[in-house]
């Protein structure tokens, strides 16, 4: 009852207090004008002492009998009034003391009135809720911030003199910025900072930006072309060194002329193991390179112009690739390589002109001297693939030569028992017929080169393709047959398929690791090794999931299998080698991989996150199932990359392990939340996924830095056993320091997973921006010039203008 009196006489007294604390908390006081800032305190102190007095005179404190008649009155019968009545006649007999024992019982069970306060009679409009809504909304975003500032205008204007209330500068009567290009990565210079008299040095084509805040303030300068027509706010675009002077105060520039940028071939071209090109180079600019490509055109002048070759070529156009451009912590020097495919571009395997070219951030181009070089490409090693390949070659040099080939496809299929396969002897004959029906157009060269490419892959290969391809058949057989709940002798018969078909694509696959005479050129290439009993035990385990009924399993770990598979490179059992070093170092490469596409992952969450809010709370953009689907991929990539971890029995190699299987279960979380709708969510388990995955990589390094020590320290045992080796020790040390200065260089990650600079410094020792990181200044000016851009989009949804327009009133 004292609640319901209070509330009946206080509510607008609460109200108003509701009020004037979301006033205070959303900046408004600090926003408001001096005069009307007085009228406003005026007001309401006058509002808050009349709704005092009014509730002061309204409000009655409660009596002991009000209380017990307002409970009496919720019991039937009144029985708290019957146990004071007295019998006015006949005494108090029993039939008196049963009317008390009935009223007794009653009012035992008594309970607590609920209040009622009666405010929806007596606030018709609802004000009391709205006030409630702007003192939570008030609680939740707002700021001690702008309280401050209201409190501290508030106090500023009570004891600011009243003949001065109007003259009184509230701020500067100018602010000016200094705005290098993007590109150069330098700094925001807030111009008011400066000390008096310090020469400002700034990039060709930065922008500086004032705004005058009086009447009387002016602009004057020589440095370069004004933008825009403002006179109270504008830019400039510094073009040349002078002076320029704001409000009377005089600035002078000093201007740094922008250098073409520099771009040179590191080593020679080489060719990996797969036939791809490997072309080092190396860039340099006085702010950065931001684009960089290779033209790589014939050298006519070094073609042997023989055989096929003597014929006039056909025109092409020059060979264009992008250069990819690392990322450095010095953007002004920077190194890296491109990997390429050319196989089969007519032109592989013959004398080419490379030339590099790169461009600046203002469109400056520099270009390296033209490197003669033969363009690299898959070689073939079988003499009749070889054979096919370099009619290819003929065909797309020029069409003239489809005669010449047409012979030449005639001699190698000659007698073909026992030396060409039947299918390929038809496929070349009816190549021949093609070639000697008449003029080739470009449709069926091309389309004749293709077959030739093929034809000799699978001779080069030697079936090795169509083994993988029934090893496959045989998996989709059987995952199929898992899906559809085939019978169980069904299931153990396209088991055994399965088994059938690894075994000879394995077998195959090793007799041609054996056999291969481009042997010298595997040494670098990237491929898993396994062994035959670790092929075995994984299809065991696939067995013994059937046999348990535990399908779904069995259908992904032979999925997994089945990817295992395709990049694989059968080592022998007793191979020391199987579980080496190399396997290490293929190992860490395959995790940097996945780490690659998880923080891919992760940035595309976060981006439908933003899509999700530019459409509303609760819609979707309907990416979500396709990110979760994509989670899920690269988390069976990681378990099968975790059963291929070295080291297996020690403490490094069983903490990467650790390590990357919290990261697949960080990877499932995110998949969940994915298929949730939650990509908030999801982003938080992929930065633990991503946080994991390093760690477990951190301990295989460690691992294999202690095998490379130990090989280091047995070579140079064996060493000081004979002569001319005891530069080993010294080679070992460089090696060990080498990878402890890799590992205190590691960078610092952000929550997000993703790598930032390991000092946290915003500029380098030179000035310039680290790379990566923002410039503050300049990335505050731009969120706020791109919120009011928005916010005055009269296309866009009410909700999101009304949000920016709370970002403008808070900022």
């Amino acid at each position: 009852m004292i609640w319901e009196r209070a509330a009946r006489a206080f509510w607008p007294l609460a109200g108003l207090l509701a009020c004037f604390f979301a006033v205070f908390a959303f900046g408004g006081v600090a926003a408001m004008p001096v005069p009307g800032l007085l009228w406003l305190v005026g007001g309401a102190l006058i509002a808050l002492l009349a709704a005092a007095i009014w509730g002061g005179l309204r409000y009655r404190h409660v009596r002991e009998t009000e209380a017990v008649e307002r409970l009496d009155r919720t019991l039937p019968g009144r029985p708290l009034t019957a146990l004071r009545d007295r019998a006015a006649i006949g005494g108090e007999g029993e039939l008196w003391q049963a009317h008390l024992t009935q009223m007794q019982e009653r009012a035992a069970v008594a309970r607590a009135v609920r209040p009622d306060a009666g405010l929806t009679r007596r606030d018709p409009y609802a004000l009391r809720l709205a006030a409630l809504v702007a003192l939570v909304m008030a609680l939740i975003f707002g700021g001690t911030e702008q309280m401050g500032q209201g409190i501290s205008a508030l106090a500023a204007t009570i004891s600011r003199p009243a003949g001065q209330a109007d003259g009184m500068a509230s701020g500067p009567t100018w602010e000016g910025w200094a705005k290098p290009p993007d590109y150069t990565r330098r700094p925001t210079i807030y111009l008011n900072a400066l000390p008096e008299g310090e020469m400002l040095t700034l990039p060709k084509g930065s922008v500086i930006s004032f705004r005058l805040y009086d009447e009387e303030s002016q602009v004057t300068q020589d440095i370069g072309a004004a933008l825009g027509d403002e006179i109270r706010a504008g830019d400039i675009t510094a073009e040349k060194s002078g002076t320029f002077e704001i409000a009377g105060r005089r600035f002078d520039v000093t201007i740094l002329p922008d250098q073409p940028p520099v771009i040179r071939a590191g080593d020679s071209a080489s060719r990996r193991a797969d036939g791809r090109m490997v072309q080092p180079f190396e860039a340099e600019d006085d702010h950065g390179v931001v684009s960089a490509k290779a033209l790589i055109s014939l050298d006519i002048e070094n073609v042997s112009r023989q055989y096929g070759l003597a014929a006039e070529p056909e025109p092409r156009e020059a060979i264009a690739l992008e250069l990819p451009l690392p990322r450095s912590a010095d953007p002004s020097r920077m190194s890296g390589q491109l990997v390429e495919d050319l196989s089969r571009h007519p032109w592989a395997n013959l004398p080419v002109r490379l030339s590099l070219q790169a461009v600046d951030g203002i469109g400056q181009e520099g270009t390296a001297e033209p490197e003669s070089m033969v363009l690299p490409g898959r070689r073939f090693f079988d003499p009749l693939a070889a054979a096919l390949i370099e009619i290819r070659r003929d065909l797309l040099w020029s069409r003239e030569n489809a005669k010449r080939s047409a012979e030449i496809l005639r001699a190698v299929t000659w007698q073909p028992q026992g030396f060409v396969e039947e299918g390929l002897y038809l496929q070349l004959r009816g190549a021949v017929r093609i070639l000697e029906a008449g003029p080739l157009d470009e449709a069926e060269r091309d389309k004749l080169a293709e077959a030739l490419w093929k034809a000799a892959v699978q001779l080069e290969d030697g079936g090795l393709a169509d083994a993988l391809e029934r090893m496959k058949q045989a998996q989709e057989k059987l995952s199929e047959a898992i899906r559809n709940g085939a019978s169980p002798d069904e299931v153990q018969r396209l088991m055994n398929e399965l088994k059938e078909a690894t075994d000879a694509y394995t077998q195959m696959l090793a007799e041609q690791g054996k056999a291969d005479p481009a042997e010298r050129f595997t040494k670098n290439q990237e491929r898993q090794q396994i062994t035959g009993d670790q092929i075995q035990q994984m299809m065991d385990e696939i067995q013994r999931l059937m046999n348990e009924g535990r399908m779904a399993e069995a259908q992904q770990l032979l999925e997994q299998f089945n990817r295992m598979m395709e990049n694989l490179q059968v080592t022998n059992d007793g191979d020391p080698n199987g579980s080496s070093d190399g396997q290490g170092n293929r190992s860490m490469n395959g995790l940097a991989d996945t780490l690659r596409e998880q923080q891919r992952l992760s940035d595309e969450a976060f981006r439908e996150m933003q899509e999700q809010f530019g459409q509303g709370e609760g819609e979707s953009s309907g990416n979500s199932e396709e990110l979760a689907q994509r989670q899920r991929e690269l988390r069976e990539e990681l378990g099968q990359q975790r059963g291929l971890l070295p080291g297996e029995g020690t403490q490094q190699g069983d903490d990467a392990r650790q390590r990357l299987d919290d990261a697949g279960r960080a990877m499932e979380d995110a998949e969940e939340s994915l298929r949730n709708g939650d990509p908030g969510g999801a982003m938080q388990r992929q930065a633990d996924a991503i946080q994991s995955m390093r760690e477990g990589m951190r301990a295989l390094g460690d691992m294999l830095g202690q095998d490379e020590q130990r090989r280091t320290g047995d070579d140079s045992d064996r060493g000081q056993e004979g002569s001319g080796s005891q530069s080993a020790a010294p080679e070992g040390e460089q090696r060990r320091s080498g990878q402890s200065d890799s590992r205190q260089g590691q960078s610092m990650l952000d929550p997000l997973g993703r790598e930032q600079s390991s000092n946290g410094n915003v500029t380098t020792p030179d000035g310039r921006l680290a790379e990566g990181d923002i410039d503050p200044a300049a990335r505050a000016r731009s969120l706020l010039d791109e919120i009011r851009r928005r916010s005055g989009d009269q296309e866009r949804p009410r909700a999101e203008r009304d949000y920016l327009e709370r970002l403008l009133d808070r900022f």
